[in-house]
């Protein structure tokens, strides 16, 4: 019981700090640097001392969640002088991720050196497990708390009682409530550590391996044969092969367990672990490379360089996984210690993310100023928006382009900087652009030009941009990266209408109908299926420049209205 009350009032002050801080923020009567100071010194000081307190005593579980929310708290104080103001470091995800690492993964490695030693894996592996599992179950009984609460207000103010209501309404109850079962909950489930233990989700988590190693082997042999062109997709891509690696890790991890004695006795589970881990530098191997494609078509962008953190920690498991099974008897506990040098690398990198050493908004002004003097980036690609978000370095560049927008010669950077955000497109840059979209565009058929330059005609200025930035990129194997078709489609219009197609870096198809007129676009759609992509797309684009489509009836009826009908699109 005595347990449980210190844990109530931890919980309990964790509520009040937090309503303090919601107060101070609702109130102004802190903002800026010192807002974000007081704030994450709160989140994080807390958050490690309930998550800590039950394995450790509540001083020595203090003195560790002290130390780690004051290193991430000057951390992300020193990423926020990066920007102009504060929220400024929220545009990204990666100073968030990032001091969430930092908040987290050195949790358990407290416990570990005041228990046994921060080297001792099985205590490492059960105490981060246990950690997840402690909470998981806590929130999950604050919200069953709440429900209750909320049911018996219902139930009273049948009976015109008010109590709970007029409660709640009392600025801090909510927070201290919430505090206080959170620190009731974490008491409890520590106490039954025996029953509620990670032990259950592990052993589920195990079941997960052979699936993720077929999809994964299935994957690998469909890639060569279906073309790696979809590699030059977007960041997503890479994105999805290093999230498919990080799951595999983590299932890995979950066969090999904390020792020998808990590890899976199962043959088909241990096999699918040593497969799983040989494949795992192939996974992490092509993320990297699709980052890389990214990166050497586009440059570099905060988002674009944390993804190539996450592929290089990615590349590091994968390979200390492989090597540990190549190297034969006993790689089980191989990948146990390569778990604990990842976890520091985890740490390091996420560190360094938030100091100078690696200013990604820095580096990736740098990135767009570099393909801008050298040509490999046009104006006409330019985004003013983009460096607007990327703190001082955005801003600094943006002062520069501004001053040399002014000298002669740059009218197309003055007009870019002018209009960031792409406005109609009317003057004499206006139909420069056309005149280029005229020049790159494929037509089919031919002859249909009088179509072509009454829908470009209408169109606005983002809209000649948008098609001219497919037409200048050229798919894998030749030819740009779209394709206009003018058909007699609305039977009901008068003239033709066309159809534009345009495939993009990412490797993502788009068709867009337009009328005569060129500003009303119409939407398409396949019926029954989905437009195609990656090589399909490739492929499709292809036959439309080489030759016009044919064109048939579509098989619809409407009911007829008064006006118009109604129609089901498939």
């Amino acid at each position: 019981m005595a347990t449980r009350g210190a844990m109530v009032g931890l919980g309990v002050a964790a509520g009040a700090g937090h309503y303090l801080l919601f107060r101070l923020a609702e109130t102004e009567a802190l903002t800026g640097r010192g807002l974000l100071a007081v704030g994450v010194l709160l989140i994080v000081f807390f958050s490690g001392l309930l998550a800590m307190t039950g394995p450790l005593k509540p001083a020595r579980a203090a003195l560790g969640a002290a130390g780690i929310a004051i290193g991430v708290t000057a951390l992300l104080l020193l990423v926020s002088l990066r920007f102009v103001t504060v929220e400024g470091i929220f545009d990204s995800p990666h100073p968030t991720l990032a001091a969430i690492v930092l908040a987290t993964v050195p949790m358990p490695f407290w416990i570990a050196a005041n228990r046994t030693s921060w080297r001792d894996y099985p205590m490492l592996f059960g105490e981060s497990w246990g950690i997840v599992v402690r909470y998981a179950a806590a929130w999950a009984f604050v919200g069953v708390v709440w429900a209750v609460i909320w049911l018996s207000h219902a139930l009273l103010s049948i009976v015109g009682i008010d109590l709970i209501q007029w409660l709640i309404d009392v600025g801090p109850v909510p927070w201290l409530i919430t505090g206080g079962t959170l620190g009731l909950a974490l008491a409890v489930v520590q106490e039954l550590s025996d029953y509620v233990s990670p032990y259950l989700l592990l052993r589920l988590l195990r079941l997960l391996l052979p699936v993720v190693l077929l999809v994964t082997i299935v994957f690998l042999v469909a890639l060569p044969l279906r073309g790696f062109s979809g590699l030059f997709g977007g960041l997503s891509v890479a994105l999805t092969l290093l999230a498919m690696a990080g799951a595999a890790a983590t299932l890995v991890t979950t066969a090999v367990d904390q020792e020998d004695l808990t590890a899976t006795d199962s043959p088909v589970l241990t096999w699918g672990a040593r497969a799983m881990a040989l494949l795992l530098p192939l996974l992490a191997g092509l993320g990297a490379w699709a980052v890389w494609l990214r990166v050497d078509q586009h440059g570099w962008t905060p988002d674009r360089l944390f993804a190539a953190e996450v592929a290089v920690l990615g590349l590091g498991y994968g390979v200390a996984y492989a090597l540990a099974v190549l190297r034969g008897k006993g790689w089980m506990a191989r990948i146990r210690q390569a778990n604990i040098g990842m976890a520091v690398a985890l740490m390091v990198v996420a560190a360094l993310g938030l100091t100078p050493l690696l200013n990604a908004e820095r580096m990736s002004t740098a990135s767009v100023m570099a393909r801008l003097d050298d040509g490999r980036m046009p104006v006409a690609q330019l985004e003013p928006s983009l460096l607007s978000r990327w703190g001082t370095a955005g801003a600094a560049a943006l002062a520069t382009l501004e001053a040399r927008a002014k000298e002669p010669g740059q009218e197309a950077l003055a007009a870019r900087l002018a209009d960031p955000f792409l406005a109609p497109a009317t003057g004499e840059d206006a139909e420069a652009l056309r005149a280029e979209l005229v020049a790159l565009l494929p037509l089919q058929p031919a002859t249909a030009t009088a179509t072509r330059d009454a829908v470009l005609a209408g169109f606005q200025t983002y809209q000649l941009r948008s098609v001219l930035d497919a037409c200048r990129q050229t798919m894998p194997g030749g030819g740009p990266g779209c394709v206009m078709v003018v058909a007699e489609l609305l039977t009901q219009e008068p003239g033709e209408e066309a159809v534009i197609a345009t495939r993009f870096g990412d490797g993502y198809v788009s068709v867009e109908g337009y009328v005569q007129g060129g500003n009303v676009a119409m939407s398409t759609r396949l019926l029954g299926v989905a437009y195609p992509q990656g090589e399909e797309g490739i492929a499709l684009l292809r036959s439309w420049q080489t030759a016009p489509p044919a064109v048939q009836p579509a098989p619809l009826n409407q009911l007829v209205m008064p006006q118009g009908g109604v129609i089901l699109v498939p």
